[in-house]
């Protein structure tokens, strides 16, 4: 693997933390530094702005705008309007004056700087302390998402003077932000202010979708203030001559209204919470032990890796925990404009185990968003001249949203997805209802589009042809392999279903049509080589020219920025995990021999040019007890933007690689698996830990994993888990020891 890390974050179990200020990487620490809650994204930038590489932002869940241009001459199947996460009002605006030189520490001398974000409470710290001609000013910027009043921002400035300082302050709100670095596209609709409080109201401008936000500002000492009310900005100058400790406390509500029916009436139906900053900081940390208490994992051992995988975790949960049944997860989540915030295939296959084990509520919620877009897929099912319903593989809103052909109309990992996933969440909930309130249908849909879509080839063999499967750099193939076994599946899985539950559902199956089901299924061509065990990636894939991967140099990183785009799909390099994917999501499906023989073939072709790669790589490496392989992937993925392996950082997390890294630990070290009837948990520990553990929740029982040196300890409270450890079939109760 030619990619490399950029360390410069300090190394710490519960929090990460930047000593001295790291300009040239300022927009990377944006990014690390972002806090959310899944109604709400603002990244880790400087209120006061600074002289630095910066991306100022602030979004909210399903909040966007229509592309600028209608491609009104597009051909059929090729979208005519893509759609975007719309960055929003930036709340925390913010401008300090001290003897009138504007504070900017990427000009002004500064000394000890240091910021921290704190896994235990959300909050996010900046210290610093700058020099003037007269003295010295210290300054603490403190700010924090409410984690259980999902409207509430919380910010508060500190200073501190060794000599009488004249100092200014603005804060305020401003609509006047830029995406993509271009103005903005908001409207401002209303504001008002009175004394330190203000209130402003805007509007996106295509999709008629509202967000009224209010401040309210309290002072530690009495100040001059007055009002300021200018073009896209409101809010509040505060001046004083300080000689002691100042604080300006700040408490923004924001209310979002998606479907343009309540507009201006938000300012006057939203009442903004009463709770205080030391409250609400409180209400966080309480949350938060309640969070770990449940789904931390612990490494002993291994400091940067137990950082590593905090920082995941803290960042998914921050992402989405299941406030609202609209919102999904994007590629940057909340913390970044790359991917325009969309979602895609991913969520299903990367993010929705971890809330399957954890919260299966919220895990119900990512499913029913792909439910209640359902009549959306099935207009894009017709678009591309087939039947049923075909999945976008980027969207918001459950439109399609990508506007490059070999993507949008060749790549059908969203709808196989979206099967497995429903799979999945029967698996290991036991929920049946929601197969037959929901599930079945969306099987029942996305199977007749499989069903239109493939065709028989002159042999007789069902298939998929000009196709593009997970590794994209090949594009416009016969018989991607991960395409017809996922697609193979979802009819046996549709079939299985009908055959159990059709009774109970009235959906307009025949037998005819799950006869046909059953029929691509059996005919599937899954391309095959029974002496080498090796599945061919796709139809000639094998006759490809080889690229020695680790010879690329360092420098051409990202290939997408060094490389020409056609220079990309002619040979046998591989971006992602195709064959690698399926084999680790139908785990049960082969033997130990395919697995090693498609890994030892496979891994050395893969540039893990996608945030996905690493995960996948370390979890069948574990599996096939490579372990110091498995090691070195895991710390890939679990510090892949603490790190900054892919260099790109800067636009944002990589929000499905961060969920990637829990199933690293939960299914690669702690060989967890759930694809089939039975929980199936066979761990090994890395030479270099002493000991590790995760928890899960499987059938409304809590498991406990903890491994050591030679054994693993499994506790289940809440019931018996019937289950497959080290091999062995096991009735799960109480405490059991096992050896490994």
């Amino acid at each position: 693997m030619a990619k490399q890390a950029e360390k410069y974050i300090t190394t710490d179990g519960w929090s990460i933390v930047e000593d001295g200020f790291h300009k040239e990487r300022n927009a990377v620490s944006e990014s690390l530094f972002s806090l959310g809650n899944e109604y709400c994204g603002i990244r880790g930038y400087m209120e006061e702005g600074a002289s630095a590489p910066s991306l100022q932002g602030c979004y909210f869940n399903g909040v966007y705008e229509w592309a600028e241009k209608t491609n009104e001459t597009a051909y059929r199947g090729i979208i005519k309007r893509g759609h975007y996460m719309v960055n929003a009002v930036n709340p925390i605006k913010t401008e300090i004056y001290i003897d009138k030189v504007k504070l900017d520490i990427g000009v002004c001398k500064i000394q000890n700087f240091k910021r921290k974000l704190d896994f235990k409470s959300g909050l996010y710290m900046r210290s610093f302390t700058v020099i003037t001609e007269k003295g010295k000013v210290n300054f603490v910027f403190s700010r924090f998402l409410s984690m259980t009043d999902c409207r509430s921002l919380y910010q508060r400035i500190e200073i501190d003077v060794d000599y009488a300082a004249d100092i200014e302050i603005f804060a305020g709100l401003d609509f006047a932000v830029k995406h993509w670095g271009k103005d903005g596209r908001w409207t401002k609709v209303k504001s008002s202010a009175e004394g330190l409080n203000c209130s402003a109201l805007g509007k996106t401008q295509s999709t008629n979708q509202y967000l009224a936000c209010f401040q309210n500002i309290e002072l530690s000492h009495p100040a001059k203030t007055e009002t300021v009310e200018s073009g896209y900005s409101v809010g509040a100058k505060i001046s004083a001559k300080l000689k002691e400790k100042f604080t300006l406390t700040k408490h923004v509500s924001s209310f979002v209204d998606k479907t343009g029916k309540v507009g201006e009436k938000l300012l006057k139906n939203c009442k903004p919470s009463a709770i205080s900053y030391g409250d609400a900081l409180k209400d966080n940390e309480n949350y938060y032990k309640k969070f770990w208490e449940a789904s931390d994992i612990e490494i002993v051992g291994d400091e940067e890796n137990q950082q590593g995988i905090r920082f995941c975790i803290f960042q998914l949960q921050q992402t989405y925990h299941g406030i609202e049944p609209t919102d999904n997860i994007g590629a940057k989540g909340l913390t970044g404009e790359a991917y325009s915030g969309h979602a895609f295939w991913d969520t299903e296959t990367y993010c929705l185990p971890y809330f399957l084990f954890n919260n299966q509520a919220a895990a119900k919620d990512l499913l029913l968003f792909r439910y209640n877009t359902l009549d959306k897929a099935k207009e894009r099912a017709k678009e591309l001249d087939c039947e049923g319903a075909c999945y976008p593989i980027a969207t918001l809103n459950g439109n399609e949203a990508c506007d490059l052909w070999q993507h949008a109309s060749l790549q059908f990992q969203p709808s196989t997805g979206v099967a497995y996933g429903i799979m999945h969440y029967v698996n290991v909930t036991g929920d049946t209802k929601f197969l037959t309130d929901y599930g079945m249908e969306m099987l029942l849909e996305i199977s007749r589009f499989l069903r239109s879509r493939g065709e028989y080839g002159a042999d007789g063999r069902f298939g998929y042809f000009c196709v593009m499967g997970p590794d994209e750099f090949q594009m416009m193939v016969n018989h991607n392999c991960y395409t017809n076994y996922m697609a193979k599946k979802t009819f046996e899985y549709t079939v299985q279903c009908f055959e159990k539950y059709g009774d109970k559902v009235n959906l307009g199956a025949t037998k005819e049509e799950l006869k046909a089901f059953s029929d691509c299924a059996e005919k599937m061509y899954i391309p095959y080589d029974k002496k080498t065990k090796l599945f061919e990636q796709h139809d000639g894939f094998f006759r490809l020219p080889h690229v020695e991967v680790k010879d690329i140099p360092i420098t051409d990183f990202p290939l997408y920025h060094h490389w020409s785009y056609d220079r990309i799909y002619r040979n046998d390099m591989i971006k992602q995990p195709d064959v690698l994917m399926f084999m680790l999501l139908y785990g049960g499906d082969f033997t130990f021999e395919q697995k090693k023989a498609n890994y030892e073939y496979y891994e050395p072709r893969c540039i893990h040019e996608s945030s996905l790669s690493p995960s996948v790589h370390s979890i069948l490496a574990s599996e096939l007890k490579k372990h110091g392989e498995a090691l070195k992937f895991f710390g890939f993925a679990s510090r892949l933007d603490l790190d900054d392996y892919n260099r790109n950082t800067c636009e944002g997390l990589h929000t499905t690689s961060i969920a990637a890294a829990w199933l690293n630990i939960v299914y690669g070290f702690g060989g967890v698996r759930s694809d089939g009837e039975k929980l199936i948990i066979n761990p090994s520990i890395p030479d270099i830990w002493q000991g590790y553990s995760f928890k899960l929740n499987y059938r409304n029982c809590n498991i406990t994993v903890k491994v050591q040196k030679g054994k693993a300890t499994i506790t289940v409270s809440g019931g018996s888990v019937n289950a497959i450890v080290c091999g062995k079939e096991t009735s799960l109760s109480g405490v059991t020891e096992f050896a490994i």
